[in-house]
């Protein structure tokens, strides 16, 4: 397929595809083109030159594949000219216009089919066994900072196996694609032991060899624009160099490292420059500059593992959107609901814990199941929006679930104050909003703030597993969250630890946005106290609880 178009690679997405090493691993800030100009050349060049080939792109959850690869892959296409539905389709079975893999999938429903037979299958980490029974000739590995490579290692990377009665002869068969930007745990930090498994000499002579095969088909396409003969040395010169090049590409694992500002010359100065106010610096200094960092381990909440961490998305529900839902409608996850959650009993109330200000205000939402506290969704707003709109958002986004019942946990931080609303204290005017929409609403009083001593000890030994309750945050839904979880910081007084709270009245600044400052873990701290200290008791036929003062 061709295109009169001009397309544009940086630097990176150049060098990438020119070493073509059988194991690339590249770590990226935001915004490089990983998917658009990385991930999408790799996956157009083995589908194309692997005729009937089967490979695998792999994916942490089957939400990120629907709404960040997929569609990043077919935008790439489209713009190179392969277009969905003439030259590939998505999610279904292929027109017998189509040549036949060499391998045909059980079913097309997780498969893009190109035209020549070749068929990409999406694994998704979170569907159980999405990598069993296949044969595979390649892998992309997209995001794999949230990639679990226990399971990677035990289930895909042996399906890598290709036939090598067909694509034996290719550098690229059993070819490995490895994307993520800089991770922030020793969990996701499993792929950056490759770079000290390049050969740095062997990439360069890779390289050296690429431009002497670009040098003789120079002096080739010379001759002949001047109607004078090619010397046979010629080309056998160049058949002898790209048999070299194939051998060494087929052994190379090519490692690089790119911050976002490799891609300025497309991405300008303002995109910097919003990202440096957007982000918090430990997110800018990972995301955008892909600096290597240390995992802080001296946080107020200092027990919190990777494992706190999980992933609960409804893919049944998902997979009725279809694959191409993320072209179709960009901002799918915008309008989600909790039907998209796996993790949320309908038939069960929701806790939430609250905190409140002048500029932002939270609610913290969570139920508890067996020695589990699932934190299930996190809500905030910002300066015009109050707890009216905090409330509604709440709402809105759990209108299917069935109880509509809230347990309200709150301190007296609740009672008496209205600094975030107008004539009635937060308890009041949260109560009202609730009920307004439909909603009963079941207080329980807490009393007076815990001291931050007694509250540091109580979480952490909670992430340790010490407490009845053990808390674990859902992951997409608790982004901003989980950030100002793991950058809480502490500090040391006359009655033991504290959480340092002295930012959260200061102005927001580029460097420290309102909702990664601390205010965010004051309401899951009153939700985990509030199910640990005063568990709400709730069945079909009786609502009871206890804790009530």
């Amino acid at each position: 397929m061709k295109t009169d178009k001009q397309i544009y690679f940086n630097k990176p997405q150049q060098l990438t595809q020119l070493i073509g090493a059988n194991t690339s691993v590249i770590v990226a800030g935001r915004r490089t083109g990983k998917t658009d100009s990385i991930a999408a050349p790799f996956v157009l060049r083995n589908m194309q030159r692997m005729k009937g080939s089967t490979g695998g792109i792999v994916v942490p959850t089957f939400k990120h594949g629907l709404t960040n690869t997929i569609p990043g892959l077919m935008a790439a296409w489209k713009r190179w000219g392969y277009i969905n539905g003439v030259h590939y389709v998505i999610g279904k079975k292929p027109p017998k216009s189509f040549e036949k893999p060499i391998t045909e999938p059980y079913d097309y429903d997780h498969v893009i089919s190109f035209y020549n037979g070749s068929v990409a299958v999406l694994i998704s980490q979170d569907i159980a066994g999405s990598s069993n029974s296949l044969t595979l000739s390649w892998l992309l590995i997209d995001e794999a900072k949230f990639i679990n490579y226990e399971k990677l290692k035990d289930e895909t990377l042996p399906a890598n196996g290709g036939i090598k009665t067909y694509f034996g002869k290719h550098s690229y068969n059993h070819s490995i694609m490895i994307l993520s930007d800089m991770p922030q745990t020793s969990k996701g930090s499993w792929f950056l032991h490759y770079r000290e498994k390049m050969d740095e000499d062997l990439i360069k002579t890779i390289e050296a060899t690429v431009y002497e095969i670009w040098r003789v088909k120079e002096r080739i396409r010379e001759l002949r624009a001047n109607k004078a003969p090619i010397p046979p040395y010629l080309k056998t010169r160049l058949r002898s160099l790209d048999r070299s090049l194939n051998k060494m590409r087929s052994v190379a694992v090519y490692y690089k490292e790119y911050s976002s500002i490799e891609n300025l010359q497309l991405l300008g100065e303002n995109y910097i420059k919003q990202m440096k106010r957007d982000l918090t610096p430990l997110t800018f200094q990972t995301s955008i500059l892909c600096q290597r960092i240390g995992i802080a381990k001296d946080g107020f909440y200092s027990s919190m593992k990777e494992g706190h961490k999980y992933d609960a998305n409804n893919n049944e529900y998902l997979k009725t959107l279809g694959l191409d839902i993320g072209v179709r409608h960009p901002h799918v996850l915008e309008t989600m609901s909790s039907v998209a959650d796996s993790d949320v009993n309908p038939d069960d109330p929701i806790c939430i814990g609250m905190d409140y200000g002048g500029n932002i205000n939270w609610i913290v939402a969570g139920q508890p199941k067996g020695r589990r506290l699932n934190v299930i969704k996190s809500f905030y707003v910002k300066y015009d929006r109050k707890i009216p709109e905090l409330v509604e958002d709440f709402c809105r986004y759990y209108s299917s679930h069935r109880n509509k019942t809230v347990v309200y946990y709150f301190d007296s931080t609740a009672i008496k104050s209205n600094y975030a609303v107008n004539e009635k204290d937060f308890h009041k005017t949260v109560v009202f909003e609730f009920q307004q929409r439909g909603w009963n609403v079941e207080s329980i009083y807490l009393g007076n703030p815990m001291h931050h001593h007694d509250k540091h000890l109580l979480i952490n030994q909670g992430f340790a597993g010490k407490n009845r309750l053990i808390p674990f945050f859902n992951r997409s839904n608790n982004e901003d969250l989980i950030l100002a979880v793991q950058t809480a910081g502490i500090s040391k007084g006359r009655n033991g630890f504290h959480k340092y709270k002295s930012g959260e009245k200061l102005a927001e600044t580029e460097e420290n946005l309102l909702e990664h400052r601390t205010d965010g873990t004051d309401a899951f701290d009153t939700l985990y106290i509030g199910c640990e200290s005063k568990p709400f008791v709730y069945s079909s036929s009786d609502i009871s609880f206890s804790g009530i003062a």
